[in-house]
């Protein structure tokens, strides 16, 4: 997966599915197996989104193309998301995520990440159609000419090495030819606190949304707000450890999930100066052009 070989992915992982190899009951849900090899054509598809609130916004993508082949589509997801996951095309019934069982009918149960397996996903059949989520944007203020730009540098603790030491974020900040709004959420907001940086009030994550699609670019590491802002088709600056996560690839500056995003590599493990240094200069230019939209992929 990590170097785009994604049929061949799929070959080791069918005799995985076969010999059982998934399934292991002791492991968390999220990392045990639900689909067991079943085609979902023509029958009724329950989705479980066992996993975190980024990785249901990168995959729901996917219930669209479930739909095209199956009865029903049932997503039982995070009760956080439901307001956005309303906007998502392709899910006839969706569920809040609890403890138990929905009681649901269904004749397939599949967790959100098997679908790309399910459903044979290539690097070339990828749906990567931005925005597949929709919220309304919030309205500009007229006499503000500087691009607003969001800032996101704390992922979540049980991966520090996502995280951007604050005091390197405030070489960016410290510009005041841009209006910088702290997306930034829990203890980590407080290092966003300062008379340059902009902490809008966000109570729900429809807010963030709505944030978010206002913004002229986001620099964010890989977090909940990377997903949401690809979603949306907000132009994305995302920032990676040298050993990225593989749903980022290897040796991409673009993310084939995201159109309008471009991504930012350690060149070496725990070397963010060197990120954040690249990214004054990309930044300079960018502010330069006040965000016209001139440095997204083609």
């Amino acid at each position: 997966m990590r170097l785009g070989q994604w049929e061949q992915a799929w070959q080791v992982s069918d005799v995985m599915l076969e010999l059982g190899r998934f399934r292991h009951p002791w492991l968390p849900r999220h990392q045990q197996a639900l689909w067991n090899g079943q085609s979902p054509r023509g029958k009724r598809v329950l989705v479980h989104c066992y996993h975190g609130l980024g990785d249901t916004i990168q995959f729901v993508r996917f219930a669209a193309a479930l739909h095209d082949i199956a009865a029903t589509v049932s997503v039982w997801a995070q009760p956080k998301l439901l307001p956005l996951l309303r906007t998502v095309g392709g899910i006839d019934f969706l569920l809040p995520l609890h403890d138990g069982d929905p009681q649901v009918q269904r004749d397939v149960d599949i967790e959100l990440m098997e679908l790309p397996h399910a459903l044979r996903v290539t690097l070339d059949t990828l749906p990567r159609r931005v925005p597949y989520i929709h919220v309304a944007e919030l309205a500009r203020i007229a006499d503000d000419p500087r691009p607003r730009i969001g800032i996101v540098s704390q992922s979540g603790t049980w991966d520090p090495r996502r995280s951007v030491p604050p005091a390197l974020m405030e070489s960016l900040t410290s510009r005041r030819d841009v209006a910088w709004k702290a997306l930034q959420r829990g203890p980590a907001l407080a290092a966003c606190s300062n008379d340059r940086v902009e902490i809008p009030r966000i109570a729900s994550i429809l807010d963030e949304a709505a944030e978010l699609r206002a913004l002229d670019l986001l620099i964010t590491v890989d977090t909940l707000s990377a997903h949401l802002a690809g979603a949306l088709g907000v132009r994305t600056w995302t920032l990676l450890p040298a050993e990225a996560d593989w749903r980022w690839m290897q040796d991409r500056e673009d993310s084939p999930w995201y159109p309008t995003m471009r991504l930012f590599r350690q060149p070496r493990a725990g070397d963010w100066p060197a990120v954040i240094e690249r990214l004054g200069a990309e930044l300079e230019v960018f502010v330069r052009r006040n965000g016209v939209c001139c440095d997204l992929p083609s």
